[in-house]
């Protein structure tokens, strides 16, 4: 472009002028390949300084295609003309193009490193390269900052060039991926869309700005609304494009009770809407790939420039010697005007006349041809004062072109001025936000971490409701309907747990499942809840025997299995921290076994407890019982004295100054200390759990390990729910019934939950709890 003389303010030339311009002289290939070049050059959605000024579609962030080269026209940018300066002094080596008919550079004089401020992109054989943009004022400022203190560290170079700046925006988080590339030349960095919030009626709208780089935005659109579709991002009614000529704008809709911030973080979790740009600084020097890190990028930017200006110093100098030995020849001559004069009149031809000067009068032989070719016009005087103040400045120019290649002082000071010079022309504002240290963000910081109950029903709906929808009753309490089932469903189990905690979901097969709490949906009292096969991947006709609510997998926690058959196993909890969606096989069965809960035990554990349906129990120690992988089957925990006698329940015991809570299905309940409980060698038969009688019922629901610092929950098979301070069930040995706890119904299950601190007026053995917002 710049030998058709398409610089900066020319006038545009079809783009296929130039295309054919490049084929024919410099590169021999199909056209598609150097118009498609030469249109993202063009293009300020892919370049952070643009080279070519296009004229026409030059195609657009939906991916859009440029228009034919036939109708497109273009001209080089200022900015690109920085790349061409001083390419006529000599400033770097000329090599022969394909065919030898004209010579192109092999390295542009540019005086901007445009590695870095445009970046780079490209697959070779066994190698890649994929350099980000930058801002051309950081990488400037960098340079100035390197070239006065060589020895600047990382750190201190980075408070100038902060990070990559992307001409499409959007913000980085992190700046660890940064600093490695940047000190390795390798690195990840996490480029996330701009988003704001805005309000419509009774709802929220989420707004994108800006995206990441090289994200297409057509297609972007198109995969969140096959997300929104296939409901694996919920809460989005609509999503439209309303980009216009002032800028990018998405617009996705939310439904009323959809919350903003998570719906934000699915969609970047889920979509373009965050990527991860590999950085890998491979560059060719001397004709060899290699990785630099931005230090080594910008010192041998730093070099090229003194090359180079010291090329097109030691040019300027010949020029100048050379104009003023001429000046010099000129000033002699018209000192000695009239015998120069007698020597060329007495020549027979201007060959002649040159040689008699050089011989006469001592001139060179190219001072002689100007002084031959000199007009008798310059003989005046103005002329000669002319010649003379053109030698004198000539020779200050000589002598401070000297001064440049003696004095590395003064070369850097010249680069230093050159930094400056294109800093006014080319200073832009950072594009790209920066968040410092910032790791990405976990949707838990965005959800209360508050303790909720969740139901489960026999047929597999699942809820979560606020714990504080629950008031306390008093022993005996007849409850409020806490949730509203299907015909011929009713609740199976719930417990007490919080927002942020990971259930384990443990099948009656062995297998194991987890899932975030606060993806469980929230419901009202009379919400039936949501299936849990659309939250997690059961099987048909497998069913959730024990949730587990945990906050970590620490490998100094256990997870206990349970069975029906009196079977027990433990296996190290950290083996379930990555479980895939299916889930995983937690315990090998035994036929016609199936497992009836789980539990975590720590270091503090010393005893497992096990209760079976027709009152017996068992007490033994934990450590009877050592640790096994997944898929092991696991050792006798308890033999039965009776037929059909089954496991309903076990528990874990710190030590025996604890409580436990057993209670009958009938609504009888007892507090017994462990200690009442003889330890056993495992798989043993135990003792009595519970005096079991008419009023209790024959058989046992379950246990709980408690205190008189809690509450409990009892859940009965109609539905209800009943609060009980612990303080109310009186404590009572081994070998007795207890007290009711529940009247009129049968219980299905129990929980402990945190004491309710709000103090209620006890007018009435059947004060009702408030209804369920």
């Amino acid at each position: 472009m710049d030998k058709l003389n398409l610089s900066h303010g020319a006038k545009y030339k079809k783009s296929a002028r130039i295309v054919g311009d490049v084929i024919g002289q410099y590169h021999p290939h199909g056209d598609t390949a150097v118009y498609d070049a030469l249109v993202r050059m063009a293009q300020d959605f892919s370049m952070r300084m643009e080279l070519v000024d296009g004229q026409g579609n030059f195609g657009s962030v939906d991916g859009d295609s440029a228009a034919a080269m036939r109708y497109t026209e273009a001209r080089m940018t200022k900015y690109a003309g920085e790349l061409l300066k001083d390419l006529d002094k000599n400033t770097v080596n000329m090599i022969d193009n394909y065919d030898a008919t004209t010579k192109e550079p092999d390295v542009m004089p540019t005086r901007v490193p445009n590695l870095l401020i445009n970046g780079s992109s490209g697959i070779a054989v066994g190698m890649a390269t994929n350099i980000p943009p930058h801002n051309p004022a950081e990488v400037l400022n960098g340079l100035k900052a390197l070239l006065a203190n060589p020895e600047i560290t990382l750190v201190e170079l980075m408070e100038h060039i902060k990070a990559p700046d992307f001409p499409t925006g959007g913000i980085i988080f992190g700046k660890k991926g940064i600093m490695d590339a940047y000190e390795t030349g390798r690195g990840r960095i996490k480029v996330r869309a701009k988003t704001h919030i805005e309000q419509k009626a009774k709802k929220e709208v989420i707004v994108i700005d800006e995206l990441p780089y090289q994200v297409n935005k057509a297609r972007l659109i198109e995969n969140v609304a096959n997300l929104v579709k296939d409901k694996l991002i919920e809460g989005v009614s609509e999503i439209r494009d309303e980009s216009d000529r002032d800028g990018m704008r998405v617009v996705i809709e939310l439904k009323r009770d959809a919350m903003s911030e998570i719906v934000l973080n699915n969609l970047f979790k889920q979509t373009a809407m965050q990527v991860t740009f590999g950085i890998i600084m491979l560059s060719i020097l001397n004709q060899e790939p290699r990785i630099f890190g931005l230090i080594d990028i910008l010192k041998h930017f730093i070099n090229h420039r003194k090359t180079i200006i010291i090329r097109r110093t030691i040019f300027d100098l010949e020029k100048a010697k050379a104009r003023a030995h001429i000046l010099e020849g000129l000033k002699k001559a018209i000192d000695i005007i009239d015998d120069v004069i007698r020597v060329i009149r007495a020549s027979t031809n201007e060959d002649e006349a040159k040689a008699n000067l050089v011989t006469e009068f001592d001139f060179s032989e190219i001072q002689a041809a100007s002084i031959v070719a000199m007009r008798l016009g310059r003989l005046t005087g103005l002329e000669i004062e002319k010649i003379e103040n053109e030698l004198a400045e000539l020779m200050k120019l000589i002598e401070y072109l000297e001064s440049i290649l003696k004095s590395e002082e003064v070369l850097h000071g010249i680069i230093a001025e050159e930094f400056d010079e294109i800093l006014e022309t080319y200073t832009t504002p950072r594009k790209t936000e920066i968040e410092d240290d910032y790791d990405d963000i976990d949707i838990e910081d965005l959800i209360p971490n508050e303790p909720m109950v969740v139901t489960i029903t026999h047929r597999g709906y699942i809820k979560r409701v606020p714990l504080a929808n629950y008031e306390k009753q008093k022993r005996g309490g007849k409850g409020k309907t806490a949730v509203t089932t299907y015909e011929d469903d009713f609740i199976e189990n719930f417990f007490t747990c919080n927002t942020h905690d990971t259930l384990l979901f443990v099948t009656d097969r062995g297998q194991l499942h987890w899932l975030k709490v606060y993806k469980i949906p929230e419901g009202s009292r009379t919400a039936k809840g949501k299936a849990v096969v659309n939250l997690i991947n059961l099987q048909a006709d497998e069913k959730i025997q024990s949730i587990i609510p945990t906050t970590d997998f620490s490998q100094e926690k256990s997870l206990v299995f349970f069975t029906k058959n009196g079977v027990v196993k433990r296996t190290n909890l950290s083996e379930f921290s990555n479980i895939r969606s299916n889930g995983v096989r937690a315990i090998v069965l035994d036929e016609e076994d199936e497992l009836i809960t789980a539990k975590i035990a720590d270091k503090t554990i010393k005893y497992l407890f096990i209760v079976t349906k027709l009152a017996q129990c068992i007490k033994f120690e934990i450590e009877k019982t050592r640790e096994q992988g997944r898929s092991t089957r696991g050792v006798r925990g308890i033999k039965f004295k009776h037929e059909g006698d089954e496991v309903v329940d076990a528990n874990i015991i710190a030590n025996d100054e604890q409580e436990i809570l057993i209670v009958a299905e009938k609504g009888i309940g007892k507090r017994t200390d462990a200690g009442e409980y003889r330890l056993t060698n495992r798989g043993g038969s135990g003792v009595i759990a519970m005096k079991m009688t008419q009023k209790t019922g024959k058989h046992i629901v379950g246990c709980l390990m408690v205190d008189e610092s809690m509450d409990m929950m009892a859940l009965t098979k109609a539905g209800k729910m009943i609060r009980v301070d612990m303080q109310t069930i009186s404590k009572s040995s081994r070998n007795t019934s207890g007290v009711y706890i529940v009247k009129g119904d049968e219980v299905v299950s129990i929980s402990r939950c945190p004491k309710e601190e709000k103090e209620e007026e006890e007018n009435s053995n059947d004060t009702p709890s408030l209804e369920l917002e």
